[in-house]
């Protein structure tokens, strides 16, 4: 499983695990989680960066519209996980 490394508006290094990707709309989604475990957060990012950056620019997905679609969608995709919101 791939680990990924995200910096918050804090200036705070975390890391994640990429449970699934997507592209939407020209858009690339990423479903990850805090843990390995069973009660671990999920979180979805999506690619806020230009086709000409050198590196992804992912950003936490925070309209309820778009996060309950793509919840909708990764649900879809992993049929054996419970994505709450």
């Amino acid at each position: 499983m791939d680990k990924i490394k995200f910096v918050t508006d804090e200036g705070e290094t975390v890391e994640f695990y990429v449970e699934e990707q997507t592209r939407v709309n020209g858009t690339d989604y990423l479903l990850v989680t805090d843990s390995m475990d069973d009660e671990a957060n999920a979180y979805i990012l999506k690619d806020s960066s230009d086709e000409t950056d050198p590196e992804a620019d992912y950003v936490m997905v925070e309209d309820d519209v778009e996060l309950e679609a793509m919840s909708k969608v990764f649900s879809q995709m992993m049929d054996d996980v419970d994505i709450e919101m």
